[in-house]
């Protein structure tokens, strides 16, 4: 009875496995068969250059990008029809399986290429009087004899508002609502979205036609009650919600392409709370990550497909990174929603606050040092640990003074990370030497594991809001643009707020005496 028993379990454990899916906007990856429906530029043999020559360039960068990534599952968007995929599976024969899905009168569609076995392939249809975008894919996939679900979507451009894209993110909710509860299914694909984006458009007259509703975060519910879902509470909320894998990584590498030199984050992989909850199939803790080497992604610049004029230049991938995650039908990779095991001083360190988005209980901050402020904003620091920015209600706290804090509330805001509410729970006594937990100007700055620290004694000179030092640029920041040092000014920084703004380091001014003007 033991051996069978044993027999059972090896069984068992062999055909239990993991897997990768992937996530790639290849842009625009084209034949050179006319078909009216192309865009201008991908006209085949016109001035364009769109010819044998680049189409098999862009093709040979394409499979070598999916090559090198090797996922079991590959969602593309922004191929032109299904007849190319089918010519890229063959040459990619590690890929038995394939589906795809287009609009008539759409230039692009969007696809898969997967070793796992597809079972179903069917279209969400999203459609406006006055335009053509594409579809939802629905396809089904058979992995151990568990059927699971992806869903490929690449929503409207920001060319147009967010009402677009919320008629989308309202099309894929209603089809996942008929789901059974614990189904197993992924969303991805470019949502043309931020992980973010309830708080990077909100300022946008443009795309916020919506109150500040968006598709990804209201009603894909990545966020409740104005907060994202995390892993502390994915399964608590009754309400139907889903993880986005974009929080499983520092705010620093959040990105899978670069727009006016900041991060964004339009690809997304998003998961529903049954595969975090370790039944079927379970997404493996922390495996969600950016493919980016360095022929992708070189001197912090993508390398996507190169036009200059409208006219093909002949190099290049795209304008989009990879991503991918992975999954497991494996009982023990179903480690997920595991709490951090912590001890209390760990815990209780500003560095901690830096690895939540939220807190679901507050903290206790011992000993903490008001190293900087301004009104009611501060900047606290613990002895040989992390600064963080207090935004307001500040006020009570007094420079170079100890405080006992409890942290009720944190923020990432465009990945400066703050504490949003707090309250005082002992004043200590001061600290006469606080200026010493100040960097100084040999501390590269430009690393973000610096932001929300003072830097002192740095020189430098003024170019179009930036500062050039000792060989290096950063950008000058300030809320009133009145403080800013002018053009050509050489100042020295005598206090500067080191933050960040979706991915670009800056020293920001809170008030006139943060630096000097020397001449």
């Amino acid at each position: 009875m033991l051996r069978v028993f044993l027999f059972l379990c090896i069984t068992i454990n062999l055909f239990a496995q993991n897997f990768t899916v992937a996530s790639y906007n290849v842009e625009n990856l084209f034949d050179l068969k006319k078909q009216n429906t192309e865009y201008k530029e991908f006209i085949p043999f016109t001035k364009s250059k769109w010819n044998k020559k680049n189409f098999n360039i862009k093709l040979k960068n394409t499979i070598r990008v999916i090559k090198d990534i090797n996922a079991d599952i590959i969602a593309f968007q922004e191929i032109e029809n299904k007849d190319l995929l089918v010519f890229l599976k063959k040459k990619l024969p590690q890929y038995k399986y394939h589906s795809f899905s287009k609009y008539p009168k759409s230039s692009v569609g969007i696809g898969f290429l997967s070793k796992i076995k597809i079972i179903n392939n069917n279209t969400i249809n999203v459609k406006f009087k006055r335009r053509t975008y594409r579809p939802i894919q629905e396809t089904t996939f058979r992995i151990d004899n568990i059927d699971f679900k992806i869903f490929n979507n690449h929503w409207p451009s920001k060319r147009v508002a967010e009402s677009y894209r919320i008629k989308y993110a309202k099309r894929l909710q209603d089809r996942l609502k008929k789901l059974p509860k614990d189904y197993d299914y992924i969303l991805l694909g470019d949502f043309n979205s931020n992980y973010d984006e309830m708080q990077s458009f909100r300022y946008n007259k443009k795309l916020n036609n919506t109150d500040g509703i968006t598709g990804i975060n209201q009603v894909l519910n990545t966020s409740y009650n104005k907060r994202y879902v995390t892993y502390d509470d994915v399964l608590k909320i009754q309400k139907k919600v889903h993880f986005n894998l974009w929080l499983d990584v520092e705010g620093k590498e959040r990105f899978s392409s670069k727009f006016r030199n900041q991060n964004n984050t339009p690809d997304n992989i998003i998961i529903p709370p049954a595969l975090l909850d370790t039944k079927r199939i379970s997404y493996i803790h922390r495996s969600f990550n950016v493919f980016k080497p360095k022929y992708l992604y070189k001197n912090k610049q993508v390398q996507r497909w190169k036009m200059k004029n409208r006219i093909h230049q002949g190099y290049g991938y795209s304008d989009h990174l990879p991503i991918y995650a992975e999954f497991s039908t494996n009982k023990e990779n179903r480690n997920l929603v595991k709490k951090l095991e912590l001890n209390k001083t760990e815990i209780n360190k500003i560095s901690h606050l830096y690895s939540k988005t939220k807190l679901i209980e507050p903290i206790i901050l011992k000993n903490i040092i008001v190293i900087y402020k301004n009104r009611t904003s501060a900047i606290i620091k613990q002895k040989n640990d992390k600064a963080i920015y207090i935004y307001k209600n500040a006020k009570d706290l007094k420079l170079g003074y100890s405080y006992n804090i409890k942290v009720n509330q944190i923020k990432n805001y465009n990945d400066l990370q703050e504490i949003e509410d707090f309250e005082i729970i002992q004043k200590n006594a001061k600290y006469e030497n606080y200026k010493d937990l100040y960097i100084n100007n040999k501390t590269n700055i430009l690393n973000p594991k610096y932001q929300n620290e003072i830097i002192t004694n740095l020189r430098g000179i003024i170019k179009n809001r930036k500062l050039y030092f000792n060989g290096k640029v950063i950008y000058i920041y300030s809320k009133n643009k009145e403080l800013l040092p002018k053009n050509n000014q050489n100042i020295l920084i005598k206090t500067g707020h080191i933050s960040v703004y979706r991915g670009n380091m800056q020293i920001q001014i809170h008030k006139k005496s943060d630096y000097k003007v020397e001449y």
